[in-house]
Formats: C-alpha cells, structure tokens, sequence
C-alpha cells in the first residue's frame, strides 16, 4: 500500500494519509475475461477526534488527487470491485464503497457504478476518484487493454456459477437427484463433467440452441419468458446473461483440459469490527491453479449464519441489523468456500468485571470489554448450588445440603463444591446418561439387554475412575471381541455398517458432519468424495460372528488391505485422517488403531477442540460452535481464543474430563447470574450471562419425584432408580413423561436427538397428568407428610419445601401467599376435617411449585 502523508493547515496532530492498495494479475488466456485482477482496496483516512464521534471525514490539505497504482482490465467482460475504507483515530474502520462518489476521467475508458464496479468501454487509460461529501478524494488509475478480444468461455469456471448463483443447481431445485421436470445438474455444481452432459446433450439438446442462442430453452426458462416453476432467475441485461450467449455462440466449449481450475477462494476482508446497522462490501478471489487471481465478487454466493444479525446480497454487500454479537457470512464460489466475520460491538461502557479466577475468564471478559457488553453480576449462593447440581449431578441439591452450604463461611467453598459432586456416583450417572445416548446404547429387542447394559456400565465406570478421554475413546473404537468381556463391542451393534461407523466417529469425536460428502463434495466444508471413503477405509476390515449368547456378535479385524471404494469414481482408497496422509498399513494391522492414534495425537486439531465444546453446551446452553457437532469453517466460534485455549487445556492435562468440567464450572463466567442487566439481554454470543436451559426429561422427572417424595418404578430395574441411571432407550415407551418431554431414542450419534423445546403437551401434562396428580396426593407423598407433622409450623415447613424447589428460602410475599390460601382452605374445619384441609393445601402449593419456570429451569 503506498500512501501520502499531509497536515490540514494549523493542525499539530497526527497526520491524515490517503491511498491505493491494488493487488492482482491477468487472467490466463482460454478462460475468459471477467475481469483481470483482484481487488483495488482505497483507504481514506483522518486522525480528527470527532472522527470517531460522527464519522465524518476531514478535507485533505492540498485537496489533490493520488494516482496510486494502476488497475488493469483485460477484455470486454472485465469487471473489478473497488474497495473504498474510512479509517477512524481510533483505528477502526468504516466501509464507505456506497458512500463515496466516483468519477472516471476521461469519461469514455470505463465507468464506475455508483456500487464500486469498474466496467470498461474502450481501450485507453483513465483515472478514477472517489470523493467524500466532505471533498476528501483518492485516486486510482485504470488502464483497459484488448477491450475488443473475445476469448473462449470456460464451462466449469464461468457457467457454472452461473447456475449456483441463481439457485438453479440448489438442492430443491434441479440439483436434487432426480432433478427437477426431467432437468437434472449435480448439486451445487460439483461434477461440471455431468452438468455439461445434462445441458449440452441430453433431451437431444433441445435446451441450447446455437443458430439462435436468445431462443435456447435454457435463457428463455431462466428469464421467465417461458413458464418456468423457479420464476425468474436471469436478468436479459445482466452479464450471467450475455455470458451466456456467447458461450452458446460459440459451440458451447467445455474448456481444455489444461486449463486451471479453482485452487481456493479468498473474501476481503476477512474480518470486520463493525458499528450496529453497519455495512460491509466483500470482495471475493479465486486462486487458480497456474497462480492466477481472479475477482469472482458478483459472481460467488453469500449466506450469513445468523439471518437475525445480518443479510447479503449477490453483490456482496453486507448489510447488519441493530443487533450486537458475532455474524459469519458463508462465501461459495464453485466447490470452493470461504467466511467473512464480522463482530458487531454493543459498545457500552464497562465499569467493572469480576475477579478472574481462570483463563475462561481472562479470555471473556476481554472479548466483553471489546465488544462493549457488560457482565451480569455473580449469582448467589442458593442460585449456585443448585445450577451446578444439575448440571454436574443431575439433580437437585438436597435441603441439608443447601444448608450446609450456605452456613459455609470458607471463600473456597464453591470450589469445594464442584469437588463433591466431581467424586459422587451422581456425576457419573448424569455424564454416563449422556454418552450413553450419544453412543446409540439402544435396546432392539430383549437379546440385546445383556450388552446395553454392560456397555452403560462400562461408560459409567470409566466416568467414575476418570478414564482419560483419548483412551476412552481408543478403547471404543478399536473394540474386538465379546461384549461381555468386552463392552464397548456393543456400540458395533448400533453402527452396523461402514457408513455409520464413519460418519457417528467424525460427527460425534470430531465435530465433523460428512454425511454429504458420501454422495458429492460437503457444500459447506472443504472435505470430497475421496476424504469420506479414505476415512471410511478405517473401518473396511471390520468383521462379525455369532458371539457366545443369542443375538449378540463378536467383532474383530478380518486379516485384510485396509481400503474403501469411491463408489462414484470407483478408485480404491487407503485409510487417512481428514485432511492428513495415508499411514502405512498392511494386512495385518488394525486400521482402527491407526484412526485413534491419529485422532487423539496431541496436534490433532478436531478432537479435543470438538470434545471441549460440546461440554461447553452442556455448561451453557449453547457451543462456542452452534450446533456443537458441525465444526466447519463455515460456522466458526464466537470465541475462537476460548476454543483453543480450552482445547490445549484439556490436552496439557491428559485429556481429564474432571478437570474440564472443574475449569468450567469454577469460572466466574459460569457463575455470572441468568438476570440480564440494561445492556447484555439480547447477548446470545458472548457469555455476559449465564442463559437458563430448560431441565432435561430425566433431571425434571426425578427432581419432581424428589419434590413429592414418589418413588419411580421401571420394569427390568430395581424400585427407586432413578431416571437419570436408566441403562438405555427402552424404557421410554413405558413412562409417557420421559416421552412428552424429550428423551433421546438412542438412534443417532447427534445431541439434537433430545428435545429441550416447550410444547403444549408438556404443559398439559405438568398441569393435569393423572400420574402427577397421584404423585402429589399419594398418602406417603410430600403433601401428606407435611400435613401430618405438628412439629413445624406452616412457615417452617414452606421454608423446607422452597429449600428442595427451589434451593433457597421463601420471599416474605411468598409465605403470605401461602399461609393465606393454608387458612383459607383451613377455615371452619372441624378436627376430623382440619387434616384433609392441611393435605389438599400441601398438595396446591406442591403443584404450583412445580408449574413455575424457576422449578423447569436451570438459572
């Protein structure tokens, strides 16, 4: 970037530079010329302090305009997005590419549309300015060469994107497989080869017609001059149009088949801090194989990841609502992806943070002071025991407990907190509920109860003893043998095939979902057809016999070459780790050991950052990548520094889930409070408050047990177990509850398989279930106890019931609420009717407990 430095007259300060950034080279020749170099990038800038106040720009001293570098436009169909970029005293920076006013001079060498385009006319050299309302100009010049030449059209680098552009290959349109109205292309345009084949030569090529190219059925469909059910989707003006002609007059040519092909893309700039209701201009590069760069702005495809925070249009413009927190716009252009991020800062001042007590903290509050958005404050200590009850315990803290607790005077009390119920049998129950559903520990029929619960058991205890995550994991995927010898051979049983054995260990061990990439390259990540059947070939030798009970197998490695096939290509493919070299194996060797050993290396830069994260949600609600099992980088982490450092944590401890879970539950960021303060309640991003979650099927259902003293029964297990321990999915079709409120059937490796949604169902049953009712008003329940002990009075006994509710004590309101509906019902009652009176009070008070947010939540 070159620049030119100068002072506004009497002004002793920092002085104001403007100037030109121009980067690119021609296009190579046999592939048409849309336009010839990457992107000019036209930085204006000021140092005046009400810069940053108002936005506006101060005049240059001189008032000259800077011929910076030259632009070179090769071709008629050249075409070159500018970049035009305020920058403020502070150092940040404005998009000002629609705001400023361009001229080119002479007027007859190339326009300049009022969005930043250079669009040549005639060979020549010109100048262009972009001028603020204030008179601030900077200057570029553009020399257009063979403006004449007409070079030949490229099918794959230049129609193609054409079709995606205009969601022609889109998979609810003709790129589903069966096509669309007898019209098919490969989805997203991923095989050109084929899409060609469909086009040019299919229906006895009736869609193109080359003595008349603007009557082709093709544009004549796609400008909506013939009914066309996808409306239209090509502007008879526009450049995809004329490019399209031209292809079409020209015999439509394929290309050779040395031409280059697009290596990857690249979006300027990558990465944006910008003001609520800001905007952005992109600029997107394709990187050829020969070396070559080419601007493919209007022609690449924007979806940002958060429609509620932003949108884009075709031209790559950016547009951001009034809403703070971190965007992703997803850039594809043919096979090829790339991620503009924007952080859009609240900007309120932030007086104060609380003491940071680790990383987690250290790394939050610095993006919180960033982004300007201030903490809630830290939540109490009733608010405390109980959040981490649940959420490391599976259930609610018990009425002695919370007493203890905050009878506590130690400062470390909290700490000592986690401790406990880190060494419980509880926390093992509620972790090994998860893994167990995420593992597909699924009952099909009744000869499969031996090995669900074995491999429960086996998942349990390794939780319990604090088996490393790395051998843990090793142990699962590598199991040979007898599931009773053996439990981890029972997750085979479930993922049955090759198929499901990939795509479970990428989604559920790697955060990688590859389902896509079976059929065509992944539309949203960089992964093939070749990177799904290499990994697939970890599983190729994978073997069964008849094991030592009915309905039950062993596994083990068949002595064999390790190898998958591509079944669209049909190229035999070693084993590899995505996006790693194929090990050396032979016959003899395990490919699954292999696969583990490449996944849990230290380097590997899936593993533990997919494991972190997905404790991560289980802590807060949401992942630092949302959802916590598609970790790709078209949807990034609003907290990439907190992801990292989270993931070298984890490793550097020997991959201890303990100590994971220790780390997170013992930052102040965990402890922040769930009441929102002026600024943070929209905040859904950056963790400036702890975001209540609704209790799972299992905790709610034992915690109202709890409350009304009900005993649970399940067939095939001991009275009183609770819902938390239950070894597999079956007994969800024998309680309606667990059903209604969204236990995972088991059937698949994703955690969205659990429902956490509020449905009328639910409410209905929380308000007039018969086997609620009966757990409310049965004669040993909570309600009749509490009626028939004379040894507390009612407000004791309303401070025992809110202390295992709601783990803190009644508001002074809430006890004369209480007491008032006690007398009310009480009132006029003889001795033989004064205790039935009592009970049917309880039992009122212990369902409107129940019914409320406080009791359905975790906050």
């Amino acid at each position: 970037m070159s620049s030119c430095d100068t002072k506004a007259a009497g002004d002793s300060r920092t002085p104001r530079r403007c100037g030109a950034f121009h980067r690119g080279v021609g296009l190579p020749p046999g592939r048409g010329v849309r336009l010839s170099s990457a992107a000019f990038i036209l930085f204006i800038s000021c140092a005046a302090a009400a810069c940053a106040n108002t936005l506006a720009l101060h005049v240059d001293s001189d008032h000259q305009p800077k011929t910076n570098m030259t632009i070179r436009l090769r071709g008629g169909d050249a075409r070159q997005q500018l970049l035009a970029t305020a920058t403020l005293e502070s150092g940040s920076v404005l998009d000002v590419t629609r705001k400023v006013a361009y001229e080119a001079s002479p007027a007859n060498v190339v326009n300049v549309t009022p969005t930043g385009l250079l669009v040549p006319l005639e060979d020549g050299t010109a100048t262009v300015s972009a001028q603020m309302t204030n008179g601030l100009v900077a200057m570029v010049q553009v020399t257009v060469e063979r403006f004449h030449n007409v070079a030949p059209v490229n099918f794959p680098n230049q129609i193609v994107p054409i079709f995606t552009k205009g969601g022609c290959n889109g998979g609810g349109c003709h790129g589903k497989s069966a096509g669309q109205n007898g019209f098919r292309l490969s989805l997203l345009g991923f095989e050109p080869q084929e899409d060609y084949e469909h086009l040019v030569k299919e229906a006895r090529g009736r869609r193109l017609f080359p003595a008349s190219p603007p009557h082709s059925l093709l544009l004549l469909k796609g400008t909506a001059t013939l009914p066309h059910g996808g409306g239209k989707r090509l502007d008879p003006e526009s450049d995809d149009y004329r490019l399209l002609v031209r292809w079409i007059t020209q015999g439509m040519p394929y290309g050779e088949t040395n031409d280059p092909v697009v290596e990857r893309i690249e979006v300027h700039p990558k990465q944006r801090t910008m003001p609520l209701g800001g905007e952005q201009q992109l600029v997107v590069h394709a990187h050829y194989t020969d070396g070559t760069v080419e601007d493919v702005t209007r022609g690449a495809l924007y979806e940002p990841n958060d429609r509620d925070m932003a949108v884009a249009d075709e031209q790559g413009h950016v547009e951001l609502f009034e809403r703070p927190g971190d965007v992703a716009v997803m850039v594809r252009y043919q096979a090829k992806v790339a991620v503009f991020n924007a952080t859009v800062p609240l900007g309120a001042p932030i007086e104060k943070l609380p003491e940071t007590k680790n990383f987690v903290d250290e790394i939050v509050f610095k993006k919180l002071k960033t982004v300007g958005m201030p903490p809630s404050e830290l939540c109490d200590d009733p608010t405390f025991i109980r959040r981490v009850s649940i959420d490391v315990a599976g259930r609610l803290p018990t009425p002695d407990e919370t007493r203890a607790f905050l009878a506590d005077e130690s400062p470390h009390k909290r700490d000592h907190l986690i401790d406990r119920l880190l060494a419980s049998d509880d926390y093992a129950d509620n972790f090994a509920n998860k893994w167990s559903a995420l593992l597909r520990n699924k009952r099909g029929n009744a000869t499969h109860t031996r090995g669900t619960y074995a491999f429960h058991a086996w998942v349990r205890d390794s939780l319990m003893d604090n088996l490393p995550y790395d051998q843990f994991v090793r142990e699962l995927l590598a199991a040979s043998g007898d599931m009773a010898m053996n439990p981890p051979v029972a997750w085979y049983r479930q993922v049955k095939n090759t198929t499901a054995q990939l795509e479970d260990t990428a989604q559920l061990f790697l955060g990688q979902r590859l389902q896509c990439a079976q059929c065509h390259h992944h539309p949203f990540e960089k992964w093939s057809q070749n990177d799904y059947y290499s990994f697939a070939a970890f599983f190729s030798q994978v073997s069964r016999k008849p094991g030592s009970q009915p309905g039950e197998e062993m596994i083990f490695a068949k002595r064999t070459l390790p190898q998958a096939t591509n079944k669209k290509t049909q190229q035999r493919l070693k084993p590899a780790g995505l996006g790693s070299a194929s090990p050396d194996l032979g016959p003899d060797d395990d490919a699954r050991l292999a696969l583990a050993e490449w996944m849990t290396a230290k380097e590997n830069r899936f593993f533990a950052r997919a494991l972190v994260n997905r404790y991560w949600k289980h802590f807060f609600g949401r992942g630092l990548v949302d959802p916590e099992d598609d970790m790709r980088e078209t949807n990034p982490p609003t907290n990439p520094d907190l992801l990292d450092a989270l993931a070298r944590h984890f490793v550097t401890s020997g991959f201890d889930l303990k100590n994971l879970v220790r780390t997170i539950c013992q930052s102040q960021v965990y402890q922040l409070s769930a009441l929102p303060n002026e600024h943070n309640t929209v905040d859904r991003h950056n963790f400036s408050r702890y975001y209540p979650k609704r209790l799972t099927a299992e905790v709610l259902f034992d915690a109202i047990n709890d409350v009304t003293r009900a005993e649970s029964k399940f067939e095939g297990v001991p009275p009183g177990t609770r819902a938390i321990q239950l070894p597999d999915n079956s007994f969800n079709s024998s309680s309606y509850f667990l059903q209604v409120f969204g236990r995972p059937d088991s059937a698949t490796s994703c955690e969205c398989e659990r429902s956490q949604e509020a449905s009328l169902a639910q409410s209905l049953h929380l308000l007039n279930a018969k086997d609620l009712q009966e757990k409310i008003s049965n004669d040993k329940g909570r309600a009749a106890e509490l009626a028939g002990n004379s040894n507390l009075t009612n407000e004791q006994k309303l401070r025992e019931l809110y202390l295992l509710v709601y783990s803190r004590e009644p508001l002074e309101k809430e006890v004369a609420t209480a007491v008032a509906h006690f007398a009310k019902l009480t009132k006029g009652k003889t001795d033989k009717e004064l205790l039935a009176a009592k009970r049917h009070a309880y039992e009122d008070i212990i369902w409107a407990l129940i019914n409320t947010k406080e009791f359905l939540f975790n906050r």
